[in-house]
């Protein structure tokens, strides 16, 4: 059966290595940075500048609600983050349509909703999340475990915040996925094979 899979994830879960993992065992096309660029083409913004705006990189001070109307300050900061967030929309829709794939992250599950993707949530406990982030980590980087700590609650603060802006959902909600997924203890290679035998 063909399928659309969306993976979001807590910083540090695995959940980007456990997608690409995924893909390549479906022989499903696999999209993450891809979107960004491709956003950037289409804007002519720089990547860097489209990743701070999807990093939370702006400062957003209410929710969207589906269905009621908002007043967005007229900024040129909220302004390109409105139009990053709609070309991220139609890249999104266009990928789908092309054939099976995994998305990681983008508000995809909730982009696609009317599609029905099949939606994966994945978290971890702190301590594996340092674990994964030590292992991927630049050579200079010379964080303590506490430093590091924050650093990924803060990047997470950042994901829900944005999530929850362009969606009206909270961001891990467990009633808005078909599998959330703890790989604190879990090999990912093991994982992604026996989530494949799902498709």
């Amino acid at each position: 059966m063909e399928r659309i899979i969306t993976i979001s994830r807590e910083f540090g879960s695995g959940g980007r290595e456990l997608g690409r993992r995924l893909a390549d065992k479906l022989s499903y096309a696999y999209y993450d940075r891809e979107i960004i660029e491709e956003i950037a083409k289409r804007t002519s913004l720089s990547e860097r500048y489209v990743q701070s705006i999807i990093d939370g990189h702006n400062s957003f001070s209410f929710p969207i609600h589906i269905g009621h109307s908002f007043y967005l300050p007229s900024s040129p900061l909220s302004e390109q983050a409105t139009r990053i967030f709609e070309e991220q929309r139609t890249i999104v829709e266009e990928l789908t349509r092309k054939a099976p794939c995994v998305i990681v992250g983008r508000c995809a599950d909730y982009l696609l909703r009317e599609t029905k993707p099949f939606s994966i949530f994945v978290y971890a406990d702190i301590e594996s999340k340092i674990i994964r982030c030590r292992k991927r980590a630049p050579v200079n980087e010379k964080l303590t475990d506490r430093e590091l700590e924050k650093k990924i609650k803060r990047i997470d603060k950042k994901r829900a915040k944005y999530y929850e802006f362009y969606t009206g959902r909270s961001w891990g909600q467990k009633l808005n996925f078909d599998l959330c997924i703890n790989t604190s203890r879990l090999d990912l290679d093991v994982l992604a094979t026996a989530l494949s035998r799902l498709f």
